[in-house]
């Protein structure tokens, strides 16, 4: 009996060991690679998230091709405003080729007023639909700026990365509206991302590892 349970805290520690290393590797920086395109993934969230979300791509080449925009079950309006733009992109220059765009849906991680305890929950739900969205898209790059959907959709990003089935760059921009506090989202993923971005220099002093750019939307 003790025997038995020497092994099993013996392969729990390598398993745990193991997995460890994976997450170093994962989440360490590497070099970038030259491509033509980068499959892009964009979480866009209510409000004014969606708004700076659409004006950093609107500085993105057509070489961030297909794109696919993460908005959550209840949110019309995001839908409306993606639409809109990548509709507008297209009739200023009628004779070019833009980059594919798909719209999906997935479960708000938080509703506005929600309990913290239930939002724990429905973040959990949220995650469980991700992962499988997450691994059908395969993104090379998921790109956010802090709605509560985005943790969910990061998470399952780092997941391919652990499960050695595809590493997948995640840049966070944290929202021009933080100028001395990250956000909910910012601080769970400040440590998760490979950059992350601030726009304001108080921020890049309390957070050393941030990227400061000024204010880029």
């Amino acid at each position: 009996m003790v025997g038995a349970l020497i092994l099993a805290a013996a392969a729990g520690a390598v398993a745990l060991l193991l997995l460890a290393v994976r997450l170093w590797v994962v989440l360490s920086p590497r070099a970038p690679v030259p491509r033509r395109s980068l499959s892009l993934l964009v979480v866009a969230g209510s409000g004014g998230h969606t708004t700076e979300i659409l004006r950093l791509l609107e500085n993105l080449s057509n070489a961030y091709s297909p794109r696919h925009y993460i908005v959550a079950d209840t949110d019309e309006m995001s839908t409306h405003k993606i639409n809109s733009f990548e509709q507008i992109r297209a009739d200023r220059n009628p004779s070019a080729t833009f980059p594919e765009y798909y719209v999906h849906r997935i479960p708000r991680s938080r509703e506005v007023q929600q309990s913290w305890l239930s939002s724990v929950l429905t973040t959990l739900y949220s995650m469980c639909l991700s992962f499988p969205l997450t691994y059908r898209v395969k993104p090379d790059l998921v790109l956010c700026n802090g709605p509560g959907t985005c943790v969910p959709i990061c998470i399952s990003a780092l997941l391919l990365g652990i499960l050695g089935i595809k590493k997948v760059i995640i840049v966070y921009v944290e929202s021009i509206c933080r100028v001395e506090h990250l956000s909910l989202s910012g601080k769970i993923l400040f440590h998760l991302s490979d950059y992350f971005i601030v726009q304001w220099p108080t921020l890049k002093e309390k957070y050393p590892k941030s990227v400061y750019l000024g204010r880029i939307v």
